[in-house]
């Protein structure tokens, strides 16, 4: 059983990755260029704790488990599983990964968060690309148990089998995708559906609360600036077969106008702590049905 983990960038979905590991008891090593950004982690950490507690029926936080390092070196040296969690871009990652297939074990797993990405362009130039692959969770990666599991084309079977037990031993439901395709899987359904709800509000049609209302009292849950500037450019990308509308000042104004008036007076932690309790209880539910339905 893989214990050791070493979780490379720190932002929402590593921090996620961090807090899912820990509550499951692996000793987890987190790699970040700034020492300033350990107080935001552990922060997140303890706010998220009474939620993954309760979701998970652990009992006490071991931080004990937990490591916080800006040498990248030291945070791969031990570990037999890398969960690289950087910015969504080809240049950037290729380069990463060069470096962790350098200072990693040989045999260690690596898996990128990749919302997207091909996973052969990403390794193209990493040492023994064979155990590298793309591990795309969705977010709160702590609460959510889904996750993508999509090969590159030298990516082993037997590299794929033992990942799929390591995040089933973090109680994650993985999606074994067969080969790769650009956005994999999810991201291609929500892309379409992104795509379709930025044409009704350019076109008129509804208002960002109206789209909202027609998700969450209809077929699934709620889902803008940040939003906007991080997946704004995936528009662009064949994840769907669905044109896309042109992402303008006009268009781009009224959905984030409009999501910040739905959240008036709401802080980001606010939000973030109703939601986890949402999930929290949601998953339970489900846990009851989903058995009779899957078997």
């Amino acid at each position: 059983m893989i214990k050791n983990v070493a979780v490379i960038g720190t932002g929402v979905i590593g921090a996620g990755w961090i807090i899912r590991c820990l509550a499951h008891n692996k000793k987890v090593v987190a790699f970040d260029k700034d020492l300033k950004l350990k107080k935001r982690l552990i922060a997140e950490i303890k706010r998220t704790w009474p939620y993954v507690k309760k979701l998970f029926n652990k009992k006490k936080l071991n931080l004990k488990n937990f490591k916080y390092v800006t040498s990248i070196e030291e945070a791969l040296k031990e570990a037999d599983f890398i969960q690289e969690c950087a910015t969504e871009n080809y240049k950037i990652k290729t380069k990463l990964m060069n470096i962790i297939g350098k200072y990693s074990k040989l045999n260690a797993i690596i898996s990128s968060s990749s919302s997207g990405l091909l996973p052969t362009r990403i390794y193209s130039k990493c040492k023994n690309p064979a155990r590298a692959m793309i591990g795309h969770p969705f977010n709160p990666v702590y609460m959510c148990p889904g996750v993508e599991v999509v090969p590159g084309k030298k990516t082993k079977k037997v590299f794929l089998n033992k990942a799929n037990k390591f995040y089933k031993s973090i109680s994650m439901n993985p999606i074994m995708v067969k080969k790769e395709l650009p956005g994999y899987l999810a991201d291609r359904l929500q892309e379409a559906l992104w795509r379709e709800a930025l044409h009704i509000v350019n076109e008129g049609y509804a208002s960002t609360k109206d789209l909202d209302r027609s998700i969450e009292d209809g077929p699934g849950k709620a889902g803008m600036k940040h939003m906007l500037e991080q997946f704004g450019p995936a528009l662009k990308l064949p994840w769907t077969k669905l044109k896309a509308p042109k992402l303008s000042k006009k268009l781009s104004s009224r959905v984030i106008s409009g999501t910040k008036q739905q959240t008036k007076g709401k802080s980001v932690a606010m939000i973030s702590n109703i939601r986890d309790e949402y999930l929290v209880n949601l998953q339970k539910l489900r846990k009851k049905y989903e058995n009779k339905i899957r078997k």
